[in-house]
Parts: structure tokens; C-alpha cells; sequence
């Protein structure tokens, strides 16, 4: 079976993912940012401490 085949098979278990980053001191979903924003969201760098 190829991954395509599998997930069409789980295609109704599935549901959306909503993702919020912090801005400006809360929580806000990324899917609600306008265009230019969203592509600023892509350019971020991940903090990782060590």
C-alpha cells in the first residue's frame, strides 16, 4: 500500500491542526495572519536552548 492509499483510508479520522505562535504578548493562530505576516511566520528560526 502506498501512503496515498493509506491516507485516503484515514481521510475521516482526520481532523485540522490549528497552530498559534506568540505575537506581541499572546496567543494568536497562524491561520488568521494576513499575507504578509504568514510569510514572515515561514522565515522564523527556531530558539533552541542549550
Amino acid at each position: 500500500m502506498s501512503k496515498q492509499e493509506i491516507l485516503q483510508g484515514l481521510k475521516a479520522k482526520r481532523q485540522k491542526c490549528i497552530v498559534y505562535t506568540r505575537v506581541m504578548g499572546y496567543h494568536r493562530p497562524v491561520e488568521s495572519f494576513n499575507v504578509g505576516k504568514t510569510g514572515e511566520h515561514k522565515q522564523r528560526k527556531q530558539f533552541v536552548q542549550h
